[in-house]
């Protein structure tokens, strides 16, 4: 009986049939994400980041806990991604059962965590000497890895989900991590924390329409300066004025909140005198925001 050969196309000839359905306008093709090359060292001028991802048994970072850490040490520019520098991946026994609908979401199971723990030692070498860290969704992440690891409470954070100002350019129809390199014409397996750091990593090394890249445009957010201003005393008939213009509530304090760009706090007092308070504004309390203390949960929703 003769054996069959395998004659499974090579990776050249896979892309060439890849570039022809695409020449054909009939299809769309998808190509895994790859990782970063990965570098012996820092190039000259180049700084050093940390792209993480949390994988928890739920939403709050009071009562929940990490199940699963990634982290990806990179070098980068202004320009972009530069490569890969080293990266870990780590499970964590939260020492409970893990809630049936975060297995059903992320794979993970009692069994795989079981008696692991995230060596801290790891996390500090990745992090040693980072000019920033960043994550898809920080606001999420931060707050649970300052938790875990304080080390991380002295890094300037940035957000490629709410640093980027993705629904002002008109490709992108959501901004999940997914959805975002669909745009650019790939995929990867989410909910597997390491993958989805160099699928952070990869997005942040995309061009943009209009020149740099989603690592330039990151940054640029980053970099800003806003306040957060509380409309305490708010009248309460003036709640759905407050909510369409982007405030948020805080029920324990019982007050309207929002963060703006300091550069129109100003004018911001003056709608809030105008259209809240009927020309007698109190004394309204506010908070400068920055790289350092944007998505932290030590930054209070709540005015001192």
């Amino acid at each position: 009986m003769t054996e069959r050969v395998s004659t499974l196309p090579d990776e050249r000839a896979l892309e060439a049939m890849a570039e022809q359905l695409e020449a054909s306008g009939a299809y769309r093709v998808l190509r895994a994400v790859p990782r970063a090359p990965r570098l012996r060292d820092v190039p000259d001028g180049a700084r050093v980041g940390v792209y993480l991802d949390l994988e928890t048994t739920g939403l709050d970072p009071a009562v929940d806990a990490i199940i699963e850490i990634g982290l990806v040490r990179f070098a980068y520019d202004d320009g972009g991604v530069l490569g890969s520098l080293d990266d870990l991946a780590a499970f964590e026994d939260p020492g409970r059962p893990i809630p049936s609908e975060i297995t059903t979401l992320t794979g993970i199971d009692d069994a795989m965590v079981a008696g692991r723990a995230i060596a801290d030692e790891r996390v500090h070498e990745l992090v040693d000497g980072a000019h920033l860290v960043m994550a898809h969704n920080a606001g999420f992440d931060r707050p649970f890895a300052e938790r875990r690891f304080p080390v991380l409470t002295g890094f300037p954070w940035a957000c490629s989900l709410r640093d980027v100002a993705w629904r002002e350019m008109g490709s992108y129809e959501g901004a999940g991590l997914s959805s975002l390199l669909m745009v650019h014409g790939y995929f990867f397996e989410g909910h597997r924390a390491v993958e989805d750091c160099y699928a952070g990593v990869h997005l942040l090394a995309q061009p943009l329409d209009g020149g740099g890249t989603v690592m330039t445009r990151m940054l640029r957010g980053a970099r800003r300066t806003e306040t957060r201003i509380w409309a305490v005393r708010s009248p309460f008939e003036t709640k759905d004025r407050l909510r369409a213009r982007g405030y948020r509530w805080n029920a324990t304090a019982k007050v309207w909140w929002c963060d703006v760009p300091t550069a129109e706090l100003d004018g911001e007092r003056a709608w809030l005198d105008a259209e809240v308070y009927a020309g007698r504004s109190p004394m309204l309390p506010t908070r400068a925001l920055d790289a350092r203390t944007r998505y932290s949960a030590r930054l209070s929703d709540a005015p001192d």
